[in-house]
């Protein structure tokens, strides 16, 4: 019998370098709650910033929910590779769920979704928002604590 192969759902590398703005989705192992704390919070939001700027990249906006985290990466120019620091942040910060002992570990891939230059950035960023007023955590998304951005002004932020 031969073994089974994963297929890769990842579009080809290129598509990810240079300005290209993507939108992210990381899960944790098993889904249960986490990320609940500032401490926690910033933490990873230290090394997702360290990272961002290691790999020539930005963030429109980042949001960690009690069990996932939602990321939109955009390369700064044409060096940037916009899965580079995703993938150095999962794999530091996994490093210190292991050292916390943390009953939880990043799982093995993530979804990712390049947001076309015909598609509203705005949309996305504000689905990502919107995300702890879905889940009944907030009434207000500007209540919500684990949010933040390298380019917008999140407190004034209006997408329309």
């Amino acid at each position: 019998m031969r073994p089974v192969r994963e297929k890769s759902h990842r579009l080809r590398p290129e598509l990810y370098r240079g300005t290209c703005v993507v939108s992210i989705t990381i899960c944790l192992k098993p889904r249960i709650s986490f990320f609940v704390t500032e401490k926690l919070f910033r933490l990873f939001e230290n090394v997702l910033l360290t990272e961002l700027a290691n790999f020539r990249c930005s963030s429109d906006v980042y949001l960690f929910m009690p069990d996932h985290g939602h990321v939109i990466i955009r390369g700064l120019d044409e060096s940037s590779d916009t899965l580079k620091p995703l993938r150095a942040f999962k794999q530091k910060t996994g490093f210190a769920m292991r050292s916390l002992r943390a009953p939880v570990k990043w799982q093995k891939d993530f979804y990712d979704h390049i947001i076309r230059e015909d598609e509203s950035v705005d949309k996305h960023i504000r689905y990502i928002l919107e995300n702890p007023v879905r889940k009944g955590l907030v009434n207000d998304w500007r209540l919500y604590p684990f949010k933040g951005s390298t380019t917008l002004d999140l407190d004034n932020w209006v997408d329309w």
